[in-house]
Parts: C-alpha cells; sequence; structure tokens
C-alpha cells in the first residue's frame, strides 16, 4: 500500500539532510503563517496596517530576487543555507522584540529581513536539488521539498494546541512564536552534516549577461505563474485574517484547520511522482480547476457568515483548495524547469520567485486599499478564483506546448541515430 514511498528512500544522505533543515526552517514558517497575523490583529493593528507589513516582506523579496538567481549561476549554494538559517529566525525574534517596545516603523525593517531570507530560500532550493540529485530522482526531491512546508504547518498546528492546553495563559502567541524560531536554528545542525562537494556548473563566457537567456521560452512558462501568483497574494496572507474576522476562529482553532489541510496536502505531495507516472503533467490542470470550484465555495461563505452553516462551507471549502491547488505545484516547478532548459534553469528558478514577491507585494497592497473601502473577503477572493481561471487555462497551453516540443526533440533525436 506505501510501496510508492520506496522512491524517497533512495535519496542521497546529503539530500535528506537538506530537506531535513528546511523541514525545520518549514515549521517556522508554520508558526509565522498560523500565529503572525493574528497575533497583529489582537494588537491593535488594522487589516490595512498588517497588510502594509507584509507588502514590504514581498518587496524585499522582489527586489533580492533575480539580482540572486545571477549570482548563483557558478556558485556554491550552501552558505547561503547556513546564513538563512540564521537570519530567518533571528528576523522573527527581532521583529516581536520592536513591537515589545513600540518601535512600529522598524517593524518594517524586520519584515525586510523576513523577506530576503525567504526569497533566498526560495531561489536557491530547486536549482540546488537539480544539481546534486540525479534526474531520474528529481520529482521525489521536489516532491518532498514542497512537502516540507505542509509539515511544517502540521507540527507548527500540533504544537500551538500542545503548548495552549498545556499553559494557556503563559504560552501566548508572542511566547509561541520564540518557540518555533528554535526550529530555525536548529536548521543549521543539519546543514553542517552535509559533507561532500556541490556540483556547481562551469562558468561560461557571457553567461551572466541577460541577453544569454532565451527570455521568449521563459515569459512563455512564466505567464501562467504570475497570473496565479497575483490571484494567490489577495488570498493567502490573510486567509487567518478571514476566519478570524469572519467567524471568530483563533489562532489555536485556525491551527487545527492548518493541520487538516497540511496533512492532505503532503500526501497528495508525496503521491505526485506516481500520479505523474499515471496520468502525466495534464493532471496539473484538473487538481488546479478543482480547487477554484472550492474557493468559489469559500468566498460565498463569508456572505453567510452569521450563520452557522457559512462557517461549515468556510472550513469544508478551505481543507479541499489548498490540497487540490498544492497537488500541481512540484509538477508544475520540474515540467517548467525542463522547458525552458538546463541553462535557464537558474535564471527561472529567481524569476519564478520574484513573480510571486513581485504579485504578493502589489496584491497586499490591493488587498489593504480594498479592505479601506471595505470590500468583503468574499469578492476578493471571487477576484482571486477569476485569477486562477485564467492562470489554469495558461498552464493547460503551456503543458501542450512542452509535450510538442518534447516530442519535437525525441523525433530529432531518433532522426540522428
Amino acid at each position: 500500500m506505501l510501496s510508492f514511498l520506496k522512491s524517497y528512500t533512495k535519496l542521497d544522505q546529503n539530500i535528506r539532510y537538506l530537506l531535513f533543515a528546511i523541514l525545520n526552517m518549514s515549521i517556522l514558517d508554520g508558526g509565522v503563517f498560523l500565529i503572525l497575523n493574528i497575533y497583529l490583529s489582537k494588537l491593535g493593528f488594522s487589516d490595512p496596517q498588517i497588510a502594509s507589513y507584509v507588502s514590504i516582506q514581498y518587496l524585499m523579496s522582489l527586489v533580492i530576487a533575480i539580482p540572486l538567481g545571477m549570482y548563483i549561476q557558478t556558485r556554491n549554494l550552501r552558505p547561503l543555507f547556513f546564513i538563512i538559517s540564521l537570519t530567518y529566525p533571528l528576523s522573527i525574534v527581532l521583529l516581536l522584540w520592536m513591537i515589545s517596545m513600540g518601535q512600529t516603523q522598524l517593524i518594517y525593517l524586520c519584515f525586510a529581513v523576513l523577506g530576503l531570507s525567504l526569497s533566498t530560500r526560495y531561489v536557491i532550493t530547486i536549482p540546488y536539488i537539480l544539481r546534486n540529485v540525479n534526474k531520474e530522482q528529481h520529482t521525489e526531491a521536489i516532491s518532498l521539498n514542497f512537502a516540507s512546508w505542509s509539515a511544517g504547518i502540521v507540527f507548527g498546528g500540533l504544537l500551538i494546541n500542545i503548548l495552549k492546553r498545556v499553559n494557556a495563559s503563559y504560552f501566548s502567541d508572542d511566547k509561541m512564536l520564540i518557540c518555533f524560531c528554535l526550529f530555525g536554528f536548529i536548521s543549521l545542525f543539519s546543514l553542517l552534516k552535509i559533507k561532500g562537494k556541490e556540483n556547481i556548473p562551469t562558468a561560461k563566457e557571457n553567461k551572466n549577461k541577460l541577453l544569454d537567456y532565451d527570455w521568449r521560452i521563459i515569459f512563455k512558462a512564466a505567464s501562467p505563474i504570475l497570473i496565479i501568483a497575483t490571484g494567490a497574494g489577495l488570498t493567502i496572507p490573510f486567509i487567518n485574517l478571514f476566519f478570524y474576522n469572519s467567524f471568530g476562529m483563533d489562532s489555536d482553532e485556525f491551527a487545527i484547520l492548518g493541520v487538516i489541510t497540511s496533512l492532505l496536502i503532503a500526501c497528495g505531495t508525496l503521491l505526485t511522482p506516481k500520479i505523474k507516472q499515471r496520468w502525466g503533467y495534464q493532471s496539473v490542470t484538473v487538481t488546479q480547476s478543482l480547487s477554484i470550484i472550492a474557493l468559489i465555495g469559500m468566498a460565498s461563505a463569508d456572505f453567510i457568515s452569521h450563520l452557522q452553516i457559512g462557517l461549515y462551507i468556510a472550513i469544508i471549502a478551505f481543507v479541499l483548495r489548498q490540497p487540490l491547488m498544492n497537488l500541481a505545484n512540484p509538477m508544475t516547478s520540474e515540467m517548467t524547469m525542463y522547458y525552458v532548459g538546463k541553462k535557464n534553469q537558474e535564471i527561472m528558478s529567481a524569476l519564478s520567485s520574484s513573480i510571486w514577491a513581485g504579485s504578493w507585494f502589489f496584491s497586499s497592497l490591493i488587498f489593504r486599499y480594498m479592505r479601506q473601502l471595505d470590500i468583503s473577503y468574499g469578492c476578493i477572493f471571487y477576484i482571486t478564483s477569476a485569477m486562477y481561471v485564467v492562470g489554469v487555462f495558461l498552464y493547460h497551453l503551456l503543458i501542450k506546448d512542452y509535450y510538442l516540443l518534447k516530442g519535437t526533440q525525441q523525433d530529432n533525436a531518433s532522426m540522428l541515430q
């Protein structure tokens, strides 16, 4: 029954150490995702204020991504993992300190460091895997990378509820965030266990010049990411605020939702290699389309939030939407990297991170403006749904083009034999 897990055991030990470090950082991700916005809201920060802080995080991610993608072309990536294992948790500790000191302007600086740390991790992880893992195991390694975020949410949600049950009065939101920061520091010890030399691409003349990349192919591969990321930026960073403000759901209750959802995401992500093997990349558009239906249901629940059934609909839709959308992520990442070709992979990874950061930066500003106009969460989620429809259609076209290109390359290769 669990035979599909055997392929994961064949991964190199060094990659497993890296993925364990990423898992620990993902546990910190989980704590930040489940707690931070609600904590700020409890302290009296309005939705527009929170959106303003979050926008700085994504602005810094946008600024660093492309230059970083060019910088890492022929360089060792491992030292960057060491750096972010320190700067990421430190940014949260400093953020909590600035809040306690009432230094609201310095909060922006903390979110900026947070954005730089997260963007660096997102930019370098996939290229590191592609460089240091056999091609036959790319899907497994990438799937585990995506599953780690879900596992982080699961562990984080369980830890929040355990701490609340142990001593709810002592373990306030800020103290729980400090606990989560410890996992960020623990990731450093896992990184120190990685041995051997890292595979680094050979330097090529003019490789770092912008004109040397296949921009037409890169932009075509990036177009669905841009649309989906922009829509997601209106929803995902503020989903806990939706449940808190519309249904009165506190961080420990939202954490339970996060645990259930992330367990489904993790299971689905680990099945990705088998799904790809059986149905190919076209299965991406099927699961994403189903997730859009669930998002529309969650948006509709906002308009009946005064009724008990509204909460039930929102919970069911939330639990279904994320696994269905996230199931496609390993496949879209892998297919996109193969589509752009080896020489474009680092810049594609950087551009993808930059798109997500830039889109979420502008989306958070739009969200802030909409909430200032008292536009409901439901209407905002409807806009996200419409953008998802366009993005999924673009993925459908991209996947068709990928298979067409792949078939042409195979035909040419067979003619040369």
